[in-house]
């Protein structure tokens, strides 16, 4: 499971784990955003609602997690506890779902990566303070659970990629 604050370089590091063949997934928040615009809605109208917006990346991010094989490796771009570190970010009391699907959900180990310098693009809305905020959320709840946790440093993409894979 990788994961770490907005811009720390997930993604990337997902695309470069794919491209040497392992099982990856996709970060659902940029999907929804994704499937949202093509009907026509912009960034500002998917997140006015921040309930909506969470409940809809929660509901796929769920929907994901039930379809993977266990007996496989899989790389996650983030997981259902990072919905919880988001629904604690902007102050909303979690979905029963949400609190549901967390007693159930099982992963070998939590990468979480440092965070680089923030990179605005069309669906990242945070600011630096809500990035480092998020970032601490996300380490506090990834923390609080029982499965154990890595910290990657920033490094270049394949050295990151490296230290994920000599300590998984």
């Amino acid at each position: 499971m990788i994961t770490g604050g907005p811009s720390s370089g997930k993604t990337t590091t997902i695309e470069l784990l794919a491209a040497r063949g392992y099982r990856t997934t996709i970060e659902h928040a940029r999907h929804f955003i994704d499937t949202q615009r093509v009907t026509g809605r912009t960034v500002a109208e998917i997140r006015a609602n921040q309930r909506e917006f969470q409940k809809g990346v929660l509901h796929m991010q769920i929907e994901q997690e039930q379809s993977l094989d266990s007996n496989e490796v899989w790389f996650l771009d983030r997981a259902l506890p990072d919905a919880l570190a988001y629904y604690r970010y902007l102050g909303l009391e979690p979905e029963p779902e949400l609190l549901e699907a967390l007693k159930a959900v099982s992963y070998r180990k939590i990468f979480i990566l440092d965070l680089l310098p923030l990179q605005k693009d069309y669906a990242r809305t945070e600011d630096t303070d809500a990035q480092h905020r998020i970032h601490e959320l996300l380490t506090e709840v990834y923390q609080s659970l029982s499965f154990p946790c890595e910290t990657v440093p920033a490094l270049p993409p394949d050295e990151r990629v490296e230290h994920i894979l000599r300590h998984m």
